[in-house]
């Protein structure tokens, strides 16, 4: 395409100042009329790149745009350019709307002879071009399905008339003809060469083809509107009628190279801009490249981090140094099994760019959250000489305090500890420094779960209290039943190295640095971390802080991140297997969907205990074959689930199969899951080969 713009460039130049004295002409000409005194409303399509379109201000721009301005020159006519909205246009609109003029009109006897418009003569001619998909052969008898945008009603009926066998498909944009074509649900369009050119430069195009046709001309013209009731002689049709000719007349002194100077400089200036998601979808094998790298940076920082703690022998204890290294290990390695597990599934999905994105999201951010903690690790010094700045950002609390929850749900569970959540946050999103407010999160739900005996239970809850218009307090409270604190040791507990001793003699290691840098964390944000504790009845943290509320409309944030599961289909709709999901971990919930859309089966997920039982009740007679069923979940967890299941008076109550799918790996955990009526047993980490096969076992 570049070649033939460049070619005709070096054709125009020979003919150059021509143009420029015939444009000169013209404009001298223009003032020598009387101009109308008002100024006539134009509709445009806003997303015809490059012909017409709206600028990032908000105007029209294209090869219209030029035309338009050099026509208004010629004629004294004064235009105001509106964007249409898109899909389809009715003509009640336009003269509700007080529209005078419409752009990208196709010309043809259709429209001609309409009634209640009145059409120019052409100011843009082109050709029709067919894009198809590669494998798409196109004759004019074949039975194909044509994508057209809603508001190209006038094509539908010249598609219908010359292609008889076509079925036609409605779509609101080019984009979503060109994507519904990518999914296979059309298999070509017919559109504007112009156009057609600008799209296909696109990479999620680029198996596109385009198919040249003959005889079939794309005409462009101007449409004015005039109420049907209105004769020849109202003073409306009138005026609408010389506002035509007037339009004419300055068309008909639009030399042909003047037109391909505005053709030339507006598919120029208005190619095609590749974003992010071009770039991962064109690069995505390299993405995945990078997410190893990631990988690899995630493991040599492990390793400068023990350097960093062997040159700390002097100054340090060594028994604090080993554990130090212990915590660190945890806290690294619980988040590098979702990434593991998000690499699986960006390999199983190499080919489709949507996914591919959403996992190149979470893969990164999730990197990120482990290098800034190795990065938190090493500035501890800093915190102690009051010399750490916070960062101010968007934050989404909601999803932050799930997060959070989310990386210490497996422990709770390993170690058999009753894990409930209680979120009240109705301003989820602030300004604040995320990492720095997950970390003190983490170190509370930690240190609650290492100080709370097997059997406990361990509590964690959000409120909030706005103080005025733009500021809000949230506090996080994690409440455990653990064995408590002396009043003595809590002077001491957010000072750096502080233990009790009966708690490390019981096991329970820590290296004494995370409630100091918590504390001072929450001094650094205007807010707090305090402690309540009594000997024998379990602790309570409690971290507050002040920030300032975020505008959701700023950077495209979305606050709202809880949406329902699937409604379950009826009986019949697909032949493949039908999964329930009981998860109430949200990273684990999507991990396990994916993996079973991939494996063929369809999938509902529902959140807790409760919500499984009634939408297996709710459900048709056979309608699922497997459910997964978490163990620990709220409302109601899985043992009950599984025996409220097995106890319903239905036909399949007693046939469908329920696999445990929990972090639990204790021999008695899996003697009740047994016990409760269910089938088999998947302990998390999940051995995705082996939950493969069990899905494949049934079909």
């Amino acid at each position: 395409m570049i070649a033939r713009v460049w070619k005709r460039i070096l054709t125009l130049a020979a003919v150059m100042g021509l143009i420029v004295g015939s444009i000169g002409v013209g404009a001298k000409d223009a003032r020598a009329e009387e101009p109308e005194k008002r100024v006539y409303k134009v509709g445009y399509v806003q997303d015809r790149k490059p012909v017409s379109f709206m600028t990032d201000t908000g105007e029209l721009g294209g090869i219209t745009r030029y035309i338009l301005d050099r026509i208004s020159e010629l004629s004294g006519v004064e235009f105001e350019y509106v964007a249409l909205p898109t899909g389809s246009v009715t003509y009640d609109y336009l003269l509700n709307e007080g529209f005078d003029l419409v752009t990208s009109v196709e010309y043809n006897e259709e429209n001609k002879n309409a009634r209640g418009i009145l059409i120019s003569d052409p100011y843009l001619s082109s050709q029709k071009v067919i894009v198809a998909r590669e494998g798409v052969e196109f004759s004019y008898n074949a039975e194909l399905k044509v994508a057209v945008s809603t508001g190209s009603q006038t094509l539908k009926k010249v598609l219908a008339r010359i292609f008889p066998n076509f079925e036609l498909v409605d779509y609101d944009s080019m984009e979503e003809c060109l994507d519904a074509m990518n999914r296979g649900e059309a298999d070509i369009l017919l559109q504007n060469q112009y156009v057609a050119e600008y799209w296909l430069y696109r990479p999620a195009y680029e198996n596109m083809k385009v198919i040249p046709i003959t005889g079939l001309e794309d005409k462009l013209c101007f449409s004015a509107v005039v109420p049907l009731e209105q004769t020849e002689d109202s003073a409306d049709w009138q005026e609408k009628k010389l506002l035509i000719d007037r339009i004419d007349e300055a068309i008909s002194r639009l030399t042909e190279d003047e037109t391909a100077m505005y053709i030339i400089e507006g598919t120029l200036a208005n190619q095609y801009q590749l974003t992010t998601g071009d770039l991962l979808y064109r690069y995505r094998y390299a993405a995945l490249a990078l997410s190893a790298a990631f990988l690899a940076i995630i493991v040599l920082s492990c390793l400068l981090l023990r350097a960093r703690i062997r040159s700390l022998e002097d100054r340090a204890d060594a028994r604090a140094k080993g554990r130090f290294l212990s915590t660190m290990s945890h806290e690294i390695r619980t988040p590098l099994n979702g990434l593991i597990g998000l690499n699986y599934l960006m390999g199983q999905n190499v080919d489709d760019r949507v996914k591919m994105e959403n996992y190149l999201k979470q893969s990164t951010a999730t990197a990120q959250y482990l290098m800034s903690l190795v990065n938190d690790i090493l500035d501890m010094s800093r915190l102690q000489e009051a010399t750490m700045e916070l960062e101010s950002s968007q934050v989404n609390l909601r999803l932050l305090a799930s997060t959070a929850a989310s990386i210490v749900r497996g422990g709770m569970g390993e170690k058999g500890i009753g894990f409930q959540i209680d979120m009240d946050l109705p301003y989820p999103g602030v300004i604040g420094d995320q990492v720095r407010i997950q970390q003190v999160l983490l170190n509370m739900l930690d240190n609650a779960r290492k100080f709370t005996p097997v059997g406990g239970n361990v509590y964690f809850t959000a409120r909030q209290e706005l103080l005025d218009n733009e500021t809000v307090r949230t506090s996080f409270t994690v409440r455990d039943t653990g064995g408590g604190m002396s009043e003595e040791f809590q002077k001491h507990i957010f000072d750096t190295f502080t233990r009790e001793m009966e708690t490390v003699s019981k096991g329970n290691q820590g290296t004494g640095l995370g409630m100091a840098i918590s504390h001072s964390l929450a001094k650094l944000m205007g807010g707090d971390l305090t402690v309540r504790s009594r000997k024998g009845e379990g602790s309570e943290f409690t971290f507050s802080f002040p920030a300032p509320l975020a505008i959701p409309d700023e950077g495209g944030a979305d606050w709202e991140q809880e949406t329902d599961g699937p409604a379950a289909a009826s009986p019949g709709a697909s032949e493949r297997l039908r999964v329930l999901v009981a998860e109430d971990n949200e990273l684990n919930a999507e991990i396990l969907l994916e993996l079973l859309e991939d494996a063929g089966a369809a999938a509902d997920l529902a959140v807790n205990g409760r919500e499984a039982v009634e939408r297996f009740a709710r459900s048709a007679v056979g309608t699922y074959g497997l459910i997964l069923m978490d163990l620990l979940m709220p409302e109601m967890d899985g043992f009950m689930a599984a025996k409220a299941i097995r106890s319903m008076k239905r036909p399949d109550a007693g046939s469908v199969k329920i696999f445990a799918c929990t972090a639990n790996s204790y021999q008695e955990d899996k003697d009740k899951a047994i016990e409760s009526g269910m089938d088999d047993f998947i302990t998390k980490p999940i051995d995705i080969g082996a939950l493969m096969e069990k899905i494949r076992e049934l079909g």
